[in-house]
Formats: C-alpha cells, structure tokens, sequence
C-alpha cells in the first residue's frame, strides 16, 4: 500500500470506530440488549483499533538506534 491509500485506509477505519463506539454506546444504555451482538461489536471496535496502529506504525519511517 502506498502511504496516500494507508491514510485513506486510516480514514475509513476511524470513522467506523466512530460509529461503532456510538452504536456499543446506545446498546450498553438500553436494558435487554442483545449481549451477543454487543460482544461482538467490541470485539469489532478493537479489531479496528489494533488495525489502526499497524498502518500507523507503517506510516512512521524507521529511526535508526
């Protein structure tokens, strides 16, 4: 991936962890939610964070020691 379609990529992923955070937000607020369903979501929501720092770090130039 060039650095342009990594930002891209950062972009994208930022808002659906956005939009998911909201989402797992109005879940945990309301009782008898689908706990499955906001299990997964969070798992989601960190799947995309661990996402997030690989292509950052893939951004960062290496410093020499």
């Amino acid at each position: 991936m060039t650095p342009e379609e990594i930002k891209r990529r950062l972009i994208e992923l930022r808002i659906e962890h956005r939009d998911l955070d909201e989402a797992i937000g109005r879940m945990a607020g309301q009782s008898g939610s689908d706990e499955l369903r906001l299990r997964r979501l969070k798992k989601r929501k960190l799947q995309i964070k661990d996402t997030i720092a690989l292509l950052e770090m893939r951004l960062v130039p290496d410093i020499p020691a």
